[in-house]
């Protein structure tokens, strides 16, 4: 594993234990060379995934940049990260599941909804914006009206 400070390769592990959800291997690192200490996570891949984006571009899908969009969704809102966990988990374990080698970057988009509807509407609400590109106060709020008449229609 490669030092995040100096780039060194040399780098030793000194501690292994499993995350709460027993879904990866946390590992404390220090590096050889400068004496740095990081931590790493270990996770199994079922196999790789391509994301196809609506520009036509093909990435490989990258579970650092989802999680980071739903954190910054999520800034500064009281959700307990453990569930926010579960819910990328979830999340990459159903497009590895899914038994498709590309997705579309639509497809992550409405499952990362879903997931953040469940946590927190703010977030739901950041993402959707950000997710839909609102240029004006009203798409968010021709967007709540829908949310509501959506959830009304559950209500009957």
């Amino acid at each position: 594993m490669r030092c995040p400070y100096c780039a060194s390769t040399d780098t030793q592990v000194k501690d292994s234990r499993p995350t709460e959800d027993s879904s990866a291997i946390r590992r404390r690192r220090v590096c050889n060379a400068c004496g740095g200490r990081f931590t790493t996570f270990e996770r199994v891949q079922l196999r790789e995934i391509t994301v196809a984006k609506k520009s036509g571009r093909k990435m490989p899908f990258d579970r650092e940049k989802l999680a980071r969009s739903v954190y910054t969704a999520l800034r500064k809102r009281e959700v307990d990260p453990d569930r926010v966990e579960r819910m990328i988990s979830g999340i990459v374990r159903q497009l590895e599941s899914s038994g498709e080698g590309e997705v579309t970057s639509e497809h992550i988009g409405m499952l990362v909804m879903d997931g953040l509807k469940e946590l927190d509407d703010v977030a739901f609400v950041r993402f959707a914006s950000v997710y839909r590109n609102f240029a004006a106060a009203d798409d968010f709020r021709s967007f709540l009206e829908d949310l509501d008449r959506a959830d009304g229609a559950g209500d009957e």
